[in-house]
């Protein structure tokens, strides 16, 4: 069973929004910190945005800052990104990547969801 699944990617004109949203399965521990990251085509994987498990802290990539949003709801064991005034850059895989509980590495990944941007 997969960790982690994503859901909410799909395509969008620039300037639009998408909100991508990540639920831990029912066997995934609870988790401490979560993460997406993305991959575009030809690319190294990055990091897009991370919070904690209280929501006290988070932290963006510079590219996103003032455009992404990242939260979560730890009853529904989701984490969300909310996506606004998107670029054709912005074309990737999504990634959802939790550590445990008191871990510091992303032990749990999902399957990734694509996201488009036409300009």
């Amino acid at each position: 069973q997969v960790p982690l699944v994503e859901s909410g990617g799909g395509s969008v004109q620039a300037g639009g929004s998408l909100r991508v949203s990540c639920t831990a399965s029912g066997r995934t521990p609870r988790t401490g910190m979560m993460a997406w990251f993305r991959q575009a085509p030809g690319k190294e994987r990055e990091f897009v945005a991370r919070i904690n498990r209280a929501g006290g802290m988070i932290y963006y990539a510079d590219f996103v800052k003032g455009r992404f949003t990242i939260s979560r709801d730890n009853v529904k064991d989701t984490v969300y990104l909310q996506m606004n005034r998107l670029e054709s850059e912005d074309t990737a895989v999504y990634y959802c990547a939790a550590t445990r509980l008191y871990g510091s590495e992303y032990d749990y990944w999902g399957q990734g969801t694509q996201v488009s941007v036409s300009s």
